[in-house]
């Protein structure tokens, strides 16, 4: 549990119990911070009443995996978003549902694989903007939020250069089965974040046009701009790791044909030396006269004969580059 009080821009108490919220929050120059965790629905309902929240915004906390949104009420804003989470290699985004009143923020945390403590320090260090009030702490929330996915977009797209760059090494992918692992596991981070990223877009838009005083003052209006132009990069930069690993999946599939090609050809022309001799040994085989039937020089011919045109053909598909 986690609660702060900044009274005038200044930090004045934290760590209390949430029953003392609502009288904190009947005071116009207090701003009321505190953090949910898994709340029970029971729990959820109490602050619901405390605070005047609409019981839609409240249901929505309860539904798993809502889009990334925001959602205007009369006395306050519910916002969805997702920070970035890993588990074993694979992008799970953990939901964190805010609710913004005139002097009041509260954050609902799917589980504590978001540490809110980053978020807490990200607040401390620009103290001087503590006396803009929830416009300054949902600032820092967004933030802290859009630069954890502008990060995670930068390692992807390392991730995809890398493998690019592993198509094209002399010796060829060595593992095709890890190559295509790689691949498939950087596609599905790639889509995963795409879908979490691309509505921000939406979210930090609508607070930055909408008549939302108590959010965007004047003064906070530069940092939200701020955050979204890191938002519409990350989109950007979505989209441009998701053509990379189209090429990439497009390059790897010329490359698999143009091997198969390669071993056709050789299989091709390893058949046609072996069918040679076949054909030679074959015809002596006969049940005929033939020159040298019977006799030592004979048999020698005919192995010069196979041995000579063996030779050609491996020479003349050599040149050729068929082996």
């Amino acid at each position: 549990m986690h609660t702060r009080l900044y009274r005038n821009g200044v930090l004045e108490k934290e760590g209390f119990p949430i029953e003392e919220v609502s009288d904190y929050v009947a005071d116009p120059g207090n701003t009321v911070w505190f953090d949910l965790c898994c709340p029970s629905p029971a729990d959820l309902g109490v602050i619901g009443e405390e605070l005047g929240l609409h019981e839609l915004a409240v249901e929505d906390v309860l539904s798993d995996h809502q889009r990334p949104k925001v959602d205007i009420y009369d006395n306050h804003l519910f916002i969805t978003v997702y920070g970035v989470h890993f588990d074993e290699g694979q992008l799970d985004p953990v939901e964190v549902n805010i609710f913004a009143t005139r002097n009041a923020l509260v954050t609902v945390r799917e589980n504590d694989h978001f540490d809110i403590r980053d978020v807490v320090k990200r607040w401390d260090a620009n103290t001087r903007l503590a006396g803009h009030g929830v416009a300054f702490l949902l600032h820092g929330l967004l933030d802290y939020v859009v630069d954890s996915q502008f990060d995670l977009v930068q390692d992807l797209d390392t991730q995809a250069e890398a493998l690019e760059e592993s198509l094209f090494d002399e010796d060829g992918p060595h593992d095709g089965r890890a190559l295509q692992r790689r691949m498939y596991e950087l596609r599905k981070n790639t889509a995963r974040l795409r879908k979490i990223s691309m509505p921000m877009r939406e979210v930090v838009g609508t607070l930055l046009h909408r008549d939302q005083d108590f959010i965007t003052e004047p003064a906070m209006i530069p940092y939200y701009q701020d955050v979204n132009d890191h938002v519409l990069r990350v989109a950007e930069w979505v989209e441009t790791i998701r053509d990379m690993l189209a090429n990439v999946r497009e390059t790897r599939l010329a490359q698999q044909g143009f091997r198969l090609n390669e071993i056709m050809k050789r299989l091709t022309s390893w058949a046609a030396i072996i069918a040679v001799p076949t054909a030679i040994t074959g015809y002596y085989g006969q049940n005929v006269p033939y020159p040298g039937s019977g006799q030592p020089w004979g048999f020698w011919i005919s192995t010069m004969l196979v041995a000579g045109m063996s030779v050609l053909l491996y020479v003349v598909f050599k040149k050729k580059d068929w082996l």
